[in-house]
C-alpha cells in the first residue's frame, strides 16, 4: 500500500461536487377530466356550502348505532385486508431507506491475506497482509441520478399510505352495508314469519270450510300453496341470514358477539346525513385518487433518473489501513496509508439501454397520468350516483309505503268479506300475495337507502382520518 499525504477537499469544492442537479420535469397536476358542478339530478342534494366535508367526517360521527360501530372497530382492529395494506406500507418505507442509503457512502472493515510465488526468481513465498476501512464504490450524485430515484420511491411510499387509507374507506362502508344488510335480512325474515302465522291461520279456516262443505277443493289448494311459498321463502331467508353473518365476520376478522348483530328493526336510523360539497374536493379527499396522484410523482422522477444515465457516473472508491508482507509487521510504524480511486463512467455504445430506458419512463408517466385521470372519473361517477340515489330513494319509499298501507287494509277488507262469505278466495290470495310482496319491496328500498348513503360516504374518501403528508415525511426522515 502506497502513502500519500492527506490533503482535505476545499469546503467549496466539495460542496459544488456534492451538490449536483435534478433531471426530473417540472410536475403539473393534470386537469381534472370531470365537470366542475354535480349532474342536475344530483346537485339539489350535494349540499355543496356545508360546513364539514364527508372526509372530514370521522366514521364514528357517521354511523349512528352503537353496535355498528363496534363492528366497526373490531373490523379496523382485525381485518387482514387492512393488516396487508399496514404491511405494504412498511415495505414500501424500507425500500426507500435502501434509496436513501444510497446516497451516502458505505464502510466496510476489510482485511486480506495473500500468498504467491515471489517476482525475484527465487523460487520463494511472498506474502502480502492488509486490514483497514475500505470505502465502496460509491457514487457521487452529481446528475440526480440516486436523488430522482429516492424521490420516486418516497412516491410509491406515499402512494401506499393512501393506498391503505382506500383500503380503510372500503372497509368501513363493507362493514356497514354488510351490517345493514344483515338487519334488513332480520326484518324481511320477522316478516316471513308473520306472514306465514297469517297464511296457516287462513289454510285452517279454508280447510274447516272444506269440511263443511263451504269451500271448495280449489280453495283448498290454494291456500296450501300460499303457506308453503311462504315457508320456501322462510328458509329461504333464514339461509341468507347465515350468509350476512359469514361474511360480516370475515370482515370483521374475528367472531361476532351475538350482542353486536342488528335487530329486525330496519327502519331504525344508522347513519348521519353526509354532506357532498364539490367535485373538486374529490382530488384533495378521497384516497384512491391521492394514491394514483403519488404514482404520477414516482414516475415522474423516474424520468428523471432515466435521463441521468445518459451522463457520467462519477464514482469513489478509497481505504485506509495498513498493510504489510508479515502478520507481525501489520500494525508497526510505516506500514499506514490510503488510496484514492475516483472513476468516471461516460455511456458511449450501450445498444440503445439508456433510450429505452427512457422511453419506458416516458410512457409509464402517460399510463400514470391516464390512471390518474380514470380515478378522477371512477370518483365523480360513484359520487354523482349516490347523489342521484339519495334524490329519489327517499321518494320511492315514501310511494311504496304507501301502498304497502293501501295493500294491508285491501287484505283486511278482503279476508273480512270473505270470511262473511261474500267474496271468494281469490280476491283474499290476490290480496295476501300483493301484501307480503309490497312490504318486501318497503325492507328492500329501506336497505337501499341506507346503503346509498354508505356508498356516498365512500364515494366522497370519508371513513379515513391519517396524520398530514407532511407529518408522514418527516416521521420517515427520522426513521
Amino acid at each position: 500500500m502506497r502513502n500519500y499525504p492527506l490533503r482535505p477537499l476545499s469546503t467549496g469544492a466539495a460542496a459544488l461536487l456534492l451538490a449536483g442537479c435534478s433531471m426530473i420535469p417540472q410536475y403539473e397536476r393534470p386537469a381534472a377530466p370531470v365537470a366542475d358542478a354535480w349532474p342536475s339530478a344530483a346537485a339539489a342534494v350535494a349540499q355543496p356550502g356545508a360546513q364539514v366535508l364527508a372526509a372530514d367526517l370521522p366514521w364514528q360521527d357517521f354511523v349512528q348505532d352503537a353496535r355498528l360501530r363496534s363492528v366497526i372497530a373490531m373490523a379496523l382492529a382485525h381485518n387482514r385486508d387492512l393488516r396487508m395494506a399496514w404491511l405494504n406500507i412498511e415495505q414500501a418505507r424500507a425500500q426507500y431507506q435502501i434509496r436513501r442509503a444510497d446516497s451516502t457512502p458505505t464502510v466496510n472493515l476489510a482485511a486480506s491475506a495473500a500468498r504467491q510465488p515471489a517476482s525475484d526468481g527465487s523460487g520463494g513465498i511472498s506474502s502480502t497482509y492488509s486490514v483497514g476501512l475500505a470505502l465502496a464504490s460509491w457514487e457521487i450524485d452529481f446528475f440526480g441520478r440516486i436523488a430522482s430515484l429516492q424521490e420516486a420511491a418516497l412516491a410509491q411510499y406515499l402512494a401506499t399510505q393512501e393506498a391503505r387509507n382506500a383500503v380503510q374507506t372500503s372497509l368501513v362502508a363493507a362493514v356497514a352495508s354488510s351490517w345493514l344488510n344483515l338487519q334488513t335480512n332480520d326484518a324481511l325474515l320477522l316478516l316471513t314469519q308473520r306472514t306465514l302465522a297469517t297464511r296457516e291461520d287462513s289454510l285452517r279456516l279454508t280447510r274447516l270450510r272444506f269440511d263443511q262443505g263451504v269451500s271448495s277443493a280449489l280453495d283448498l289448494r290454494q291456500a296450501q300453496s300460499l303457506a308453503a311459498s311462504a315457508r320456501a321463502t322462510l328458509a329461504q331467508q333464514q339461509r341468507l341470514r347465515s350468509l350476512d353473518i359469514n361474511a360480516l365476520t370475515l370482515l370483521a376478522g374475528a367472531p361476532l358477539p351475538e350482542a353486536l348483530l342488528p335487530t329486525g328493526d330496519a327502519a331504525a336510523p344508522a347513519l348521519a346525513s353526509v354532506p357532498a360539497g364539490l367535485p373538486s374536493d374529490l382530488l384533495s379527499r378521497r384516497p384512491d385518487v391521492l394514491q394514483a396522484e403519488q404514482q404520477l410523482r414516482a414516475a415522474n422522477a423516474n424520468i428523471g433518473a432515466a435521463r441521468a444515465a445518459f451522463f457520467p457516473r462519477i464514482a469513489l472508491t478509497a481505504s485506509a489501513g495498513t498493510a504489510s508482507s508479515s502478520l507481525s509487521g501489520l500494525f508497526k510504524g510505516g506500514a499506514w496509508g490510503w488510496t484514492l480511486a475516483p472513476q468516471a463512467l461516460l455511456p458511449i455504445f450501450d445498444a440503445g439501454r439508456n433510450q429505452a430506458g427512457l422511453e419506458s419512463a416516458t410512457v409509464g408517466r402517460e399510463l400514470a397520468i391516464a390512471q390518474y385521470e380514470k380515478s378522477i372519473q371512477l370518483a365523480f361517477r360513484e359520487a354523482a350516483d349516490a347523489l342521484a340515489g339519495r334524490a329519489t330513494l327517499d321518494r320511492q319509499l315514501q310511494a311504496t309505503q304507501e301502498q304497502a298501507d293501501a295493500e294491508a287494509d285491501r287484505f283486511r277488507l278482503a279476508d273480512l268479506r270473505y270470511r262473511n262469505g261474500i267474496a271468494n278466495y281469490l280476491d283474499v290470495l290476490d290480496a295476501q300475495r300483493a301484501l307480503f310482496a309490497t312490504q318486501q319491496a318497503v325492507a328492500q328500498i329501506r336497505l337501499a337507502r341506507q346503503q346509498n348513503e354508505v356508498a356516498l360516504y365512500k364515494a366522497l374518501g370519508g371513513g379515513w382520518r391519517a396524520p398530514a403528508q407532511a407529518e408522514l415525511v418527516g416521521a420517515l426522515a427520522g426513521s
